[in-house]
């Protein structure tokens, strides 16, 4: 058995944020979260941070328990943000049971974090179309073979059917998917959160107001 201190060992002195970080204040962030995080994004970017657009995906599962994955941020629009999956996915099941969502995206680099929670809608038959369209072949052959998550016997069996998939997609001139959705989470709250090397963290937290925004700085 090993040592309980063990994790606490290897943690210990880890740092947690950079020498430098750069500046935020809340004083001068705009009405709408929404071109703030832009910036935020943006300056990610710019810095070289691994998978900027890479985020925490939060659902509920039918047993009221919480899931959580990490998803790519497909899109920003003035409804929301935007990730796809497979309907028959268990996030897709999860959020056609409680269409609603959280999203955490952490850039370490910047010691920034953006967190949004609201209710999910799925995009149109040509939204998610059009989505299932520009994704990879093989990516798109994966949705084609087989449920995302259900048991496999070997990878080669998913090599097998993949394989088939991507003939089929290299033969048709627009084969399309049933299942492939675009999720759409319209925010009700999102807040940024810049660190601190002392912990005295920056947080505003933006809130639904009628047909605006309440801004509020928190506690760190």
């Amino acid at each position: 058995m090993s040592d309980p201190g063990m994790i606490r060992d290897i943690v210990r002195g880890v740092p947690v944020f950079p020498d430098e970080m750069p500046p935020f204040d809340p004083a001068a962030a705009p009405d709408s979260p929404i071109p703030l995080f832009v910036e935020w994004l943006q300056r990610a970017v710019e810095d070289g941070v691994a998978a900027p657009h890479a985020l925490n995906l939060a659902t509920v599962g039918d047993d009221g328990l919480p899931d959580a994955r990490i998803v790519i941020l497909k899109d920003l629009t003035p409804e929301g943000w935007q990730v796809a999956s497979s309907s028959d996915s268990p996030k897709g099941r999860q959020l056609a049971g409680t269409p609603s969502a959280a999203l955490t995206f952490f850039w370490p680099e910047a010691g920034r974090q953006v967190r949004i929670r609201g209710a999910v809608s799925t995009g149109t038959t040509e939204e998610n179309d059009a989505d299932f369209q520009r994704r990879h072949p093989v990516a798109r052959a994966l949705v084609l073979a087989g449920s995302q998550s259900t048991v496999v016997r070997s990878r080669d069996d998913v090599d097998t059917a993949v394989a088939e998939q991507v003939r089929r997609i290299e033969a048709a001139d627009r084969l399309a998917s049933t299942t492939w959705t675009v999720f759409t989470v319209a925010p009700d709250v999102v807040e940024f959160w810049q660190a601190d090397q002392e912990r005295r963290h920056t947080r505003l937290l933006y809130s639904r107001f009628g047909e605006g925004w309440r801004r509020e700085m928190l506690w760190p």
